[in-house]
């Protein structure tokens, strides 16, 4: 950036000190404050604008440019969009089309009235004049929302936005901004490319290497994505504590809170339908219950073995639920009846509940399922070395307790004597995820 005269290393030095009040605000001030920091940054940003005016004759003088990006960067500070800011860094850009800073902000701009074809324009157009992270980070996260003719065109551009996140991250390994927008962009890749454990557990490192940030972790949007990658991790508990912190860093954004309490609802009725058996009369659960039949009903399963994908043999022993221990139970396979689905917001999982020989419930969580496809009340499913974890977890004075199976592939699964075909299996879409991505 071009050497400074005097009125606009002043205007600057006080557009730097507010974006460094927001940023660090949690310093020097409690959570119970939080609900006054837009009304603090908003007074703040009215008595820098009193500063613009007296000074616009000789900053202008000085740069017309800069000064039309510093007024533009500090009407943007509360992430709101704003149509002068917007005014401001176009004239900014035009008069000085090599200053990066100003494409950045007039990026951001646009991606605040999600204009994300004109935003994806403005960060290329910087890193034509200049490799830097401000850009590769939210080139990758306009990428993932920029609209795409074809599924290809999307899978494409959500590759890309995950390369770019990287590149970011690169640059300087220390900005927790950088590191939480990759973790973001290993979200997307989970629902929009492929849901495999190993991409969320990606994400929740980059999360953990974002909060090693002072600024990073007081944002209340790294919360709030942590939550959804644990979410589908399954550590619930986490999830609603990470939900939590979004809302307490800013109450004013209700989309945790909906977060938490759609995640409540989820474990409150997996509660409810376990104990109640699906909410199933008794002559009909007991029908089912003996309908069971392990020779039948376990078809590949149902010998003793079976070839897993490396084409290797794999001995199997039936066991009932009550046995199950936690993570991968080698060598075995269970066998239920299903007696309900469980209602979800999102698409994923899919969650039902069956019930084994011995009467006992539990829930079963389906991952890469092809949307519309799933289980019926009364289909038999059996699940080769099911991988099971035991939930017992306490939020807000209640008790939530159950058993759950994790399924990552909808081809291990036997429905009613038969392998699960592949038109099961497929990929998910998911709506954007945070505020503004």
């Amino acid at each position: 950036m071009a050497e400074l005269g005097p009125s606009l290393s002043n205007l600057k030095d006080k557009v730097d000190s507010l974006y460094y009040f927001r940023d660090h605000f949690f310093e020097t001030h409690s959570l119970d404050e939080a609900g006054s920091k837009p009304t603090q940054l908003k007074d703040g940003m009215d008595d820098v604008l009193k500063e613009f005016s007296k000074l616009e004759e000789s900053a202008v003088e000085e740069n017309r440019a800069m000064f039309l990006y510093q007024k533009g960067k500090l009407l943007n500070i509360n992430g709101d969009f704003n149509s002068q800011a917007e005014t401001l860094l176009s004239r900014a850009v035009k008069l000085s089309p090599t200053l990066v800073e100003a494409w950045n902000e007039l990026g951001e701009s646009y991606m605040r009235k999600n204009d994300w074809t004109t935003a994806r324009t403005c960060f290329e157009g910087a890193l034509q004049h200049h490799k830097n992270k401000v850009s590769l980070r939210n080139l990758s996260m306009t990428l993932r929302q920029v609209p795409a003719s074809s599924g290809e065109e999307k899978i494409n551009n959500v590759e890309q936005g995950l390369v770019k996140g990287k590149e970011a991250v690169g640059l300087d390994t220390t900005d927790g901004q950088s590191w939480s927008l990759l973790g973001n962009a290993y979200l997307s890749h989970f629902f929009q490319v492929s849901q495999n454990p190993k991409t969320i557990k990606q994400a929740m490192s980059a999360y953990s290497q974002a909060e090693k940030d002072v600024v990073a972790k007081s944002t209340p949007e790294l919360h709030y994505n942590k939550g959804i990658a644990l979410k589908y991790e399954e550590e619930f508990l986490s999830a609603l504590l990470s939900f939590s912190a979004a809302s307490a860093l800013d109450p004013t954004w209700a989309d945790p809170a909906t977060q938490a309490q759609q995640l409540v609802r989820y474990l409150q009725d997996i509660v409810n339908l376990s104990q109640l058996k699906g909410k199933l009369k008794a002559k009909k659960l007991s029908s089912l219950i003996s309908s069971l039949d392990s020779v039948k009903q376990l078809g590949p399963y149902s010998g003793g073995s079976y070839k897993s994908p490396s084409g290797a043999t794999v001995n199997l022993g039936l066991i009932p639920f009550a046995d199950l221990k936690s993570g991968v139970n080698t060598e075995k396979v269970i066998l239920g009846v299903v007696i309900c689905s469980v209602h979800t917001e999102d698409t994923v999982p899919f969650t039902f509940i069956m019930i084994d020989k011995g009467g006992t419930p539990t829930v079963v969580t389906t991952y890469n399922l092809s949307p519309g496809k799933g289980v019926i009340i009364g289909d038999t499913v059996g699940i080769a070395e099911p991988y099971f974890t035991p939930i017992d977890i306490e939020y807000q004075n209640t008790q939530y307790k159950f058993s759950m199976v994790r399924v990552e592939s909808p081809l291990v699964l036997v429905i009613n004597g038969k392998k699960a075909g592949r038109e099961l299996q497929a990929g998910v879409q998911m709506s954007t995820f945070t505020k503004t991505d």
